[in-house]
């Protein structure tokens, strides 16, 4: 046992002095003008107090290597309150130091014992904890409808919005949902990730879509302490900042008093509940014991800021409240919070003694599950109502489609085979996307299943992510391949790890279909033709497709759907825009880049399984590895190259992750000679996966690659400066072989 906190002796200390007051009825009310009893004041304080005592274990822990960096709650116990006003099916995506709320939550449908072991056991990183599963420490229980968020400050609250987006696109569709058809969602936040561009950009949409007059059931609860880290918050900031939002209702009150918390909550909770409109609620809290364990609090606080800290203890407000109501003598107050204390060490021995992960395959196991037979199968699903989803026009019966036209064309099938699907980005509705692939789906599947969003990426990203856990599919556009940069972190941080850290309880399936690559002529510069794909290469477990010809597109496509529906597979679609309406691959008229589209009876046949490759030609004398726009540039090339008498196959990737090792050593040995074809940049291009796994596999032949400059790309004719060409193709494989 580690030596007594000021906080802890500051709370004895004060308890102690409180004046004793006569017996009373613990069924009445614990305060004129509250609806709370003494006796769920008494439980509102047994979760204040296990919070608490969570807090000083952890350091205790900590400092005896058995536990891990934590961050506290202490100071924010207010916020047990809010979980009160709320029903426990209400989905929550909690700050980090919402500990009260938590447990509060935990009593109502687990007990409170529950809730501690809960934290306790994230705490020691314990394989059987309930959530991650000693993958992370973090709050989050798929039986509480709370859902466990990173240690990124502000990265949630877009999908808090998709969640409450979500709840009522169900209602509308009638679609099964995760959460009631009247449930409302909760996000908390503190003051200094108010201040974050993500929280900012997720309040000005909030503020967008109930300004159009849409139901918005969310409420965003302000856990303000007045300090980030070491950064003070200006004083008032939250309120001016958040006070006049259009469209959404601002409360304020103090955090440190659980009963005004509560009771501010629940006008809150009524206001968001019955209207569907949204509420920011601003709880006025105080940081105790510093930012985290291992934060030494003293390096930028005076020793009076510390002390004038510890005397508006939301703890010692609780139980002043209890003494002066005459629930708790000061003597009992005290056995309490000892008795807690001694509660809470118990399970915290217990805790310590759980297995705790001890190999890869036991961490890696909930990050991207894949059962592709399960995926094949659900490819082949289509709807019996085809005729009339097209118009008596069946896509099977148009003859060859081009890129777009096929990507258009599986669209609707997957809309059509499945209600929950949701098609929306900038400009996909009523336009029908920039280079028209999205074209008449609106038309055919109604506003409600294909929409236009705001203008920003991260909102675009977090209804999908809402959506997904919210038992929808998503298919939202990302316009341009730069334009995902601005939203990377709700891909890498948010879809690509929740599956991880909820042991697969919580997903979160989308296709983000991404219009990118170069060699876009009429129309470019960098944003238009951006060729980096490093940022999606490395997340751990997205899926990342890159089809280059219709045929493949569509069923890829199907695939990605089908993928996100078993295995709820966050899937990153790469689009070549350079393609989408070519229609030769030689010469003018040959219609040899065109193909026509599969019925449904011919799915399953046609099926492209993640990390499957397609190979052209059966060449003996060179492999050209490529993708994208390379496979039409490098069929080009292989028939130059057929005319010197050098015979050549051509291995299209189809998927950049994960990589078709097995077919890419495949068609790497039959000639013993490989040129790997990049469209992306040299460094950090799809080219160095590409040769790392063909090293790793024990290639022995030879081996090179031809890549595009490590540059941005620049407006007209210059592009072909830094863009990779068919003459250094040819060129670089005649010096191969």
């Amino acid at each position: 046992m580690s030596q007594p906190h000021p906080v802890d002796e500051h709370f004895l200390l004060v308890a102690r002095s409180f004046p004793a007051k006569p017996a009373s009825d613990r069924a009445a009310p614990v305060r004129d003008g509250s609806a709370l009893t003494g006796d769920e004041v008494l439980g509102l304080f047994d979760a204040q107090l296990a919070s608490r005592h969570l807090d000083l274990v952890a350091r205790e822990l900590g400092a005896s290597r058995n536990g891990f960096y934590s961050i506290g709650s202490s100071g924010h116990e207010g916020n047990a309150g809010v979980a009160a006003a709320l029903r426990p099916t209400d989905p929550a995506l909690l700050h980090y130091r919402s500990g009260g709320f938590y447990l509060a939550r935990s009593q109502q449908v687990r007990g409170l014992d529950a809730g501690i072991r809960d934290v306790l056991l994230g705490i020691v990183a314990a394989a059987d904890e309930p959530i991650a599963g000693g993958r992370h420490k973090v709050f989050g229980n798929a039986e509480l409808a709370v859902i466990p968020q990173t240690s990124t400050i502000g990265s949630h609250p877009p999908r808090a919005l998709g969640v409450a987006l979500a709840i009522e696109r169900a209602r509308k569709l009638a679609a099964p949902s995760t959460w009631p058809r009247d449930a409302i969602t909760v996000c908390s936040i503190g003051d200094a990730s108010s201040n974050h561009s993500t929280t900012v950009g997720a309040l000005n949409a909030i503020a967008y879509t109930r300004h159009q007059g849409m139901p918005v059931p969310l409420l965003m609860v302000c856990e303000d302490n007045g300090i980030g880290i070491s950064v003070r918050t200006p004083s008032g900031w939250v309120e001016a900042a958040n006070a006049a939002r259009p469209g959404v209702r601002y409360i304020a009150a103090d955090g440190l008093d659980v009963v005004a918390a509560y009771t501010a909550a629940t006008e809150a909770v009524e206001w968001v509940r019955s209207r569907r409109s949204p509420v920011f609620l601003h709880l006025s809290t105080v940081r105790l014991m510093g930012h985290a364990g291992s934060d030494v609090e003293s390096g930028y606080r005076t020793p009076a800021e510390v002390a004038a800290d510890l005397d508006r203890d939301p703890l010692l407000c609780t139980a002043r409240t209890l003494s002066e109501a005459g629930i708790l003598t000061p003597d009992e107050i005290v056995q309490r919070y000892d008795q807690m204390r001694a509660r809470v060490r118990e399970i915290a021995d217990d805790a310590v003694t759980r297995p705790k992960l001890t190999s890869a395959a036991a961490v890696i196991a909930a990050l991207a599950p894949r059962r592709p037979n399960w995926v094949a199968a659900e490819v082949a699903k289509s709807t019996a109502d085809r005729d009339r989803v097209f118009s008596q026009n069946l896509p099977e019966n148009e003859g060859p489609l081009t890129l777009a036209q096929a990507i258009n064309r599986s669209l609707a099938d997957v809309l059509a085979a499945r209600a929950n699907t949701l098609v929306f980005g900038e400009d996909v509705a009523r336009k029908g996307g920039v280079y028209g692939v999205t074209r008449g789906l609106q038309k055919q599947f109604g506003s409600a299943r294909v929409f236009d969003t705001l203008l920003d990426e991260q909102s675009i990203l977090g209804l999908a992510l809402g959506a997904g856990i919210s038992g929808l599919v998503a298919i939202p556009e990302i316009q341009y391949l730069a334009y995902v940069h601005n939203a990377a972190d709700q891909l890498r941080g948010e879809a690509a790890t929740l599956q991880f850290f909820s042991a697969g309880q919580y997903r979160n399936p989308m296709v983000v279909r991404i219009a990118g690559y170069g060699y876009q002529k009429g129309f470019g510069g960098h944003f238009h033709n951006d060729n980096a794909v490093g940022a999606l290469r490395d997340i751990p477990g997205l899926v990342i497709a890159s089809p280059s010809r219709a045929d493949d597109a569509a069923a890829m496509l199907r695939t990605c759907a089908a993928a996100a529906t078993v295995d709820g597979t966050v899937s990153v679609f790469l689009e070549p825009i350079a393609l989408y309406h070519t229609r030769d691959l030689h010469e003018e008229g040959d219609g040899q880049w065109m193909a026509p589209y599969e019925p449904p009876s011919r799915w399953a046949d046609t099926h492209v399984p993640l990390g499957s490759a397609r190979t052209y030609g059966d060449g003996s004398d060179l492999t050209l590895v490529t993708f994208g726009n390379g496979v039409p540039m490098s069929l080009r090339v292989a028939a130059r190259l057929a005319q010197d008498g050098i015979s050549v196959r051509v291995l299209d990737l189809r998927w950049l992750s994960p990589l078709p090792v097995g077919d890419l050593v495949a068609a790497a040995q039959a000639t013993g000679k490989v040129l790997v074809v990049d469209e992306t940049r040299r460094t950090g291009g799809v080219s160095e996966g590409v040769v790392t796994a063909l090293v790793d596999a024990g290639f022995g032949g030879k081996l090179a690659r031809v890549a595009s400059e490590d540059s941005f790309i620049p407006l007209g004719a210059a592009a072909n400066l830094v863009l990779l060409s068919e003459e250094t193709i040819y060129s670089a494989a005649r010096r191969l072989v």
